[in-house]
């Protein structure tokens, strides 16, 4: 009898759920009349790819207008450094030497590496002015600290922060210069013919052979220790003195030494390196001035 009434209470539900099933499955066409909606609206959204697809190309566009943008702000920022000056002088320093091989290695040539610069335009003189044309620069960089307040009142004229060092050239015409102009090696060119200045090598004090290239005294008949002697050093009680300027044992080297003519081979715009075709006094990592 349980089972019985569990049966009918069952097959009563059954007809209410029955009646109710049809709802649900009426609502199930709304829910697919609503789909076509989503679908109507879903080519909108197609639609509205391409928009975004044909932005696209617009912005592919644009990203090589912006590669153009740095390409030619670090050829600007070269063109600004390389002006072209028919007369131009610049410090470096002495890297050593090289070779650099020629006509596809038919060829080669001893170098000299210089680093030179940057330096900068700190003071323009003309005729009217100061009797004579010239510019100076400054080179190498120095703690505030040490410089002076004239230094410092000299720099803040031409707006720079002081710099070690010091030095005019002269000039034809000043008129391709500006206080404040930055001189690199992109200022030289191959095939320029400059002159270099430098001290050179000390040697300490040596004597008349080393010193002068004396060939000493006879070594057999009879002569003995005067292998390295300098010999006379002139007349008796005539002069009674030494003239000047003979040559005789002393101080070597630390000269100011320049040499003219020498060829630019190579420049390095991007490290501020110039090849300079043979040697150039002083020592590696010395002082140089170069000038065009």
């Amino acid at each position: 009898m349980i089972f019985e009434e569990k049966n009918n209470l069952d097959s009563k539900a059954t007809p209410e759920e029955a009646e109710s099933a049809p709802e649900e499955v009426e609502s199930t066409p709304q829910e697919v009349e609503a789909t076509p909606e989503e679908a109507e609206a879903t080519p909108e959204e197609v639609e509205a790819t391409p928009e975004e697809v044909e932005a696209t190309p617009e912005e592919a566009e644009a990203t090589p207008e912006e590669v153009k943008t740095d390409s030619d702000r670090e050829g600007s920022s070269l063109d600004e450094d390389s002006k072209d000056y028919s007369q131009v002088s610049i410090f470096g320093v002495k890297v050593g030497m090289s070779r650099i091989f020629l006509d596809e290695g038919d060829s080669d040539c001893p170098v000299t590496v210089i680093q030179a610069g940057p330096c900068y335009v700190t003071q323009l003189k003309s005729l009217d002015s100061d009797g004579y044309s010239s510019v100076q620069i400054s080179y190498g960089d120095i703690k505030l600290k040490k410089a002076t307040n004239s230094i410092k009142g000299h720099y803040k004229k031409a707006d720079l922060e002081p710099m070690r060092l010091l030095r005019e050239f002269r000039v034809e015409s000043t008129d391709e210069f500006s206080v404040g102009d930055k001189i690199t090696a992109s200022c030289f060119s191959e095939g320029d013919l400059v002159k270099v200045k430098g001290r050179s090598i000390g040697r300490g004090f040596a004597g008349h052979m080393k010193r002068h290239g004396f060939g000493g005294g006879r070594a057999s008949h009879g002569k003995n220790s005067v292998m390295r002697k300098a010999g006379s050093i002139g007349a008796g009680s005539d002069p009674s003195r030494v003239w000047k300027g003979t040559r005789m044992a002393g101080r070597m080297g630390f000269d100011n030494v320049s040499i003219k003519n020498l060829s630019v081979v190579k420049v390095d715009a991007e490290k501020n390196l110039i090849y300079v075709r043979g040697s150039v006094p002083g020592a590696n990592k010395g002082l140089v001035f170069i000038t065009k």
